[in-house]
């Protein structure tokens, strides 16, 4: 799993392994509690093989799919 911006700092680390299969709670309870709850913001996006999921509630990711968790991004 991929980790950008600040979410990569919550979880310790920019990219974490976690067993599969994951659905949206299963990603959360393998999660550390910080960053677990920080994704619960409607802003942060997920990408599985770099699709984003319209609904990161319908999270299906398999053993070898690429998971990634995306922030809010400021502009200016």
């Amino acid at each position: 799993m991929v980790l950008l911006g600040k979410l990569a700092d919550l979880g310790g680390a920019p990219a974490l392994s976690l067993a599969g299969p994951l659905d949206w709670a299963g990603l959360k309870a393998a999660l550390p509690e910080t960053l677990s709850e920080a994704i619960d913001d409607p802003r942060v996006r997920v990408a599985v093989n770099g699709a984003l999921l319209a609904d990161k509630a319908a999270l299906q990711a398999g053993e070898d799919d690429e998971i990634a968790l995306l922030p809010p991004v400021s502009g200016g």
